[in-house]
């Protein structure tokens, strides 16, 4: 490197032992690599020009067309359950969390969040806690006298 602290790019070495030189293959048996040249015996990989497309199982049906297409449906869609205004207008409590939704079954058992979403109407005044809101029906809420607590409540079982 240079006497100056900075470092300059045409001063950039590896570290020692990183760069080893190619290995000359099938140049005699003191090589350790001569005769098969780590090709083996036969088979179509020792041939010249012996390869197979990628995920080729040597005819058997290949592991990408054994397992059944999934597209691209969520895995998730039924973890956060939709909840309309007009259900919240519904509801006994006026403290309302995920395990009052599921105690309601306004939203099913095995969801693991709700979302409320602007649809029908809200006239009363509701508490929200650990729900998330769309823009729409936050307006909603909040013109009804309702409030939403950000802060996630502890998952209800």
């Amino acid at each position: 490197m240079s006497r100056d602290s900075s470092m300059r790019l045409n001063d950039m070495r590896s570290a020692p032992g990183a760069r080893q030189p190619r290995r000359r293959v099938g140049r005699g048996v003191g090589s350790g690599l001569g005769k098969t040249a780590g090709r083996g015996h036969k088979g179509q990989k020792a041939r010249s020009g012996g390869f197979h497309k990628i995920g080729f199982e040597g005819g058997q049906m290949p592991l990408h067309r054994r397992l059944p297409k999934r597209g691209f449906t969520s895995l998730a869609r039924d973890a956060t359950a939709e909840v309309r205004l007009s259900d919240l207008q519904k509801m006994k409590a006026s403290e309302i969390d995920l395990g009052v939704l599921k105690a309601e079954r306004v939203v099913p058992h095995q969801a693991q969040g709700a979302k409320v979403i602007l649809s029908g109407k809200l006239a009363r005044k509701v508490t929200l806690k650990g729900v998330k809101v769309t823009r729409g029906a936050r307006a909603a809420i909040e013109a009804a006298g309702g409030r939403i607590d950000e802060a996630p409540a502890t998952p209800a079982a």
